[in-house]
């Protein structure tokens, strides 16, 4: 036996793998051992600040308090999400050909689905999809958007020097485009998708659909990581019974029993993890606390502040306010005695009534009533006995 791997041609020149419990090992660029300068490779992304900020922002915002192993981060998922991505496109390919005149080389392909789904989730804040609701959203932004500055001006001078992917070289003078990489991520009804090639327009669904990259890994993930016996989620099958016609993205009829598993699996976890009764109920407290809280501590819009962004995570966001219990300001000191009540678990809110409401004479595509709504019906129905009692509506769509 001789020992191979000193020369600068070894067929593992170039790339690297990480261990995965969901996937065994994700496979990524690294630079050749005789590095050319001016190449950047999914290493040099994922190491980069802002992908390295993933690792403390935890994954699910408050079903770890009821899950105690479910510790894992955006960071783990986003590794995870590019490793689905790059077999999508990988099995969609000749398809893609076949349906579309113009389409870019295959490793082009690949490396612009597995970047876009490496940072899909590169906007995000502490508590997640809860500081969308809780604080973004009253500044007309929301993580995605965030996620586009991010991707075009701070992670677009790397992007664009990538050449190649896992499984190879671009063709010449092929060069992945930020801009296009921050259209895919917004997952935003009515966006102008005019200006994108419609290669790209018919490989969306693997980032935003029914089934995608993203909610494959993470509901394999969410459920491994808290311990949730679920039903099988198979995979390769879906992926295996993909198919792109000149009509788009297409399952073929074979492969609707794996779809009809994940979807009922991805049903499951919605109603006994991230909607759980003790989960939303930490979800209410945080919400009586998380405005003014957000106003001692980030006190300014975003995109305006990118570089003091960078470092609010759950880590920093938690590390604050755990001191504000013994500060000498009075709402520090009251906004901190509630934290403390949210990491001892001392949870506020118990519920007391549950309820399905079916969208009666609701169109398709409007709103449904805010909570706020039903908790102004509910007190006009209460006996004046009972109308300083406090309560809360909580709803999931």
């Amino acid at each position: 036996m001789s020992l191979f791997g000193h020369q600068s041609n070894a067929p593992y020149d170039g790339s690297a793998l990480i261990a995965d419990p969901i996937h065994q090992y994700v496979s990524f660029t690294v630079p050749f051992s005789t590095a050319d300068q001016h190449e950047r490779t999914e290493k040099d992304l994922i190491d980069s600040p802002w992908v390295q900020r993933l690792r403390y922002i935890y994954q699910l915002q408050s079903a770890r308090w009821v899950y105690p192993s479910a510790e894992h981060t955006r960071f783990v998922h986003s590794l995870g999400t590019m490793h689905v991505a790059g077999r999508f496109a990988r099995h969609l390919y000749p398809f893609l050909k076949k349906a579309v005149r113009e389409v870019p080389s295959a490793n082009y392909v690949e490396e612009f689905l597995r970047v876009t789904a490496l940072v899909h989730d590169i906007g995000h804040g502490p508590f997640c999809h809860f500081f969308d609701d809780n604080f973004l959203h009253a500044l007309g932004a929301s993580h995605e958007k965030l996620g586009q500055i991010i991707i075009r001006d701070h992670l677009g001078p790397i992007i664009r020097k990538i050449r190649r992917s896992p499984s190879g070289l671009f063709a010449k003078g092929e060069e992945l485009n930020p801009d296009q990489i921050a259209h895919v991520i917004l997952k935003e009804k009515g966006k102008d998708n005019s200006r994108i090639p419609r290669w790209l327009n018919m490989l969306q669904p693997v980032i935003s659909g029914s089934y995608t990259a993203d909610n494959l890994d993470y509901v394999l993930r969410d459920s491994y990581m808290c311990g949730v016996a679920v039903g099988p989620v198979d995979l390769s099958r879906l992926i295996h019974y993909t198919i792109i016609t000149d009509k788009g993205f297409t399952i073929h009829k074979t492969g609707l029993p794996a779809l009809q598993m994940f979807l009922n699996t991805r049903m499951y976890l919605y109603s006994n993890v991230y909607y759980h009764r003790t989960t939303r109920a930490i979800d209410i407290h945080l919400r009586d606390i998380f405005g003014e809280t957000m106003k001692l501590l980030f006190p300014h819009d975003p995109r305006k502040k990118m570089d003091e962004y960078l470092t609010l995570t759950d880590w920093s966001l938690l590390e604050q306010v755990r001191g504000w219990k013994t500060s000498r300001h009075a709402t520090e000191r009251r906004l901190g005695e509630e934290w403390q009540r949210i990491l001892g678990r001392d949870v506020k809110w118990k519920m007391a009534y549950s309820a399905v409401l079916k969208e009666k004479g609701q169109e398709r595509g409007m709103d449904f009533p805010s909570y706020q709504h039903f908790e102004e019906q509910i007190k006009k129905e209460l006996p004046a006995r009972l109308q300083k009692v406090e309560f809360r509506v909580d709803m999931a769509p």
